[in-house]
């Protein structure tokens, strides 16, 4: 099991190809989990991986990729968890 977090990311993150450039971030570190779009304009991302590893992916999601802003990065450190792949929905 692994150490993982969950960050909700809130601003301008939808329709930005925000989802497809965590996924290439997160699987260039080492990282496991998901990318989901929210009913509330959010993205959802699950991350779980080694710490530093999730500790530059929460910094890389506090700027995103260019065509996003992001106002707010809330980030809840979970139990280990195992997960394979990185998927983006």
């Amino acid at each position: 099991m692994m150490p993982a977090a969950r960050f909700l990311v809130a601003g301008r993150v939808q329709g930005v190809f925000f989802r497809a450039s965590t996924r290439e971030q997160a699987l260039a570190l080492g990282l496991a989990g998901h990318a989901l779009n929210r009913g509330d304009g959010r993205v959802e991302v699950l991350a779980v991986g080694p710490g530093p590893a999730l500790d530059a992916l929460h910094a890389w999601l506090r700027q995103g990729p260019p065509a996003a802003r992001v106002e707010a990065v809330d980030r809840e450190d979970l139990p280990g968890q195992a997960v394979q792949g990185f998927r983006i929905g």
